[in-house]
């Protein structure tokens, strides 16, 4: 096996993944969509609610807070067991605010100071003079198996392009059918620029003797897109770990049979 890191930030990590099939690629891709834990909403006790929303409206719209994962200081609490009232499994938020004023995501209050929402201006509801919200939450950490909300990002991958251009057949009258991100300051296409899968996809067929784009299918391009409650590189590490568990799990299994 071997990885090959493209471009990592905390928003945004592409990497090639090679020596692999196609099964262990989308295993990968699941198990970072589906079983890296993230913190997010899960219950909220309103107390009072003078805004034209209804209290399910707003408690849904908090639940789609993204909110910054500490992942060292909570726990998951394990399937099928209930949850513990306890702070390593839990963080309470509050909210009181009185209108006229628009009520955003950075106005709840956390008790974690680490663990806060990641889009503060995240608009939650309008209140009116005279109007005024007041409410608990209750946020844990949870997997993207169990719901959206607590899915870390979007992440994809794709057969890794082998591109290859021949700038000599590069004339004139088909510069303008290819997007400009690609081109050097001299007017030549630079395959180093062709570098996301939106450019080999406006490349791709266009015009195949300028630029030829073929595929190895034993090499997986991924992209890991945070949304900003886990880092990107944060976000591969977790996955790596659960599947790992996982396939100690079923070892254990099998040796029991």
């Amino acid at each position: 096996m071997k990885i090959t890191v493209h471009s990592q930030s905390d928003e945004n990590m592409t990497f090639t993944l090679e020596g692999v099939d196609v099964a262990y690629a989308n295993a990968l891709r699941r198990l970072m969509m589906g079983e890296v834990p993230t913190m997010a909403i899960e219950d909220v006790t309103i107390f009072k609610n003078d805004s034209v929303l209804y209290d399910e409206i707003i408690a849904h719209r908090l639940g789609l807070v993204v909110l910054k994962t500490d992942l060292d200081s909570y726990k998951l609490t394990p399937k099928g067991e209930e949850r513990i009232a306890s702070p390593e499994y839990e963080l309470k938020l509050s909210l009181q605010v009185e209108g006229p004023k628009n009520v955003y995501a950075k106005d709840l209050l956390s008790k974690d100071p680490a663990v806060q929402p990641v889009y503060g201006d995240t608009l939650l509801v309008k209140l009116l003079e005279g109007q005024s919200l007041e409410l608990e939450a209750t946020a844990v950490l949870g997997t993207g198996n169990t719901h959206s909300k607590w899915s870390p990002g979007l992440i994809w991958y794709s057969y890794e392009p082998v591109i290859k251009v021949n700038n000599k057949l590069l004339v004139d009258d088909i510069r303008g059918d290819y997007p400009p991100q690609i081109f050097a300051a001299d007017g030549t296409i630079d395959v180093k620029k062709i570098s996301t899968p939106q450019l080999v996809d406006a490349c791709a067929n266009v015009h195949p003797d300028v630029v030829d784009i073929t595929y190895n299918t034993d090499a997986f391009r991924f992209t890991v897109e945070s949304f900003g409650a886990l880092r990107a590189n944060d976000i591969v590490l977790q996955a790596i770990t659960a599947f790992e568990g996982q396939l100690t799990t079923f070892e254990k299994l099998v040796k029991e049979l």
